[in-house]
């Protein structure tokens, strides 16, 4: 009975979430009428900047042992290249040491990346895909 009571009179006071440390004597109440000694700010609120991510070209380099069809075939399975996007990298590959077979933000690059290395080693070839930073075009 007592503890009703004493509930009862009790005042909730307001949380402030920009202030989650401070005590609640100290925090701004909503029904504060002080206005004359509490100055008072309008803030505009903007907008959050959302900034592209990073991306990262996957680059695939030249040997001479990896066979052509094979490099088309993971152009084709693993970046979804067409036949004749595939075959036009896998050219360049070869007759400029290296080229690129996707631009990504850095983890799916770097995964990307990895899985090309881990198939090609599994079937015995030797091609070698890293990724690199990519500005923009």
């Amino acid at each position: 009975m007592i503890i009703k009571q004493v509930i009862k009179h009790v005042k909730p006071t307001v949380a402030d979430w920009h202030f989650p440390n401070m005590p609640a004597g100290h925090r701004a109440q909503d029904d504060d009428t002080d206005n004359e000694t509490t100055p008072q700010a309008d803030v505009l609120v903007a907008e959050p900047e959302v900034a592209e991510p990073p991306m990262y070209a996957v680059v695939m380099y030249n040997d001479n042992y990896t066979p052509m069809e094979f490099v088309v075939y993971i152009l084709q399975s693993e970046f979804r290249h067409n036949i004749d996007s595939a075959v036009e990298i896998m050219l360049t590959i070869h007759n400029s040491s290296k080229g690129i077979a996707g631009i990504y933000p850095k983890d799916i690059a770097e995964t990307k990346a990895k899985k090309v290395n881990s198939l090609a080693h599994r079937e015995g070839y030797p091609l070698l895909t890293q990724i690199e930073p990519h500005q923009g075009e």
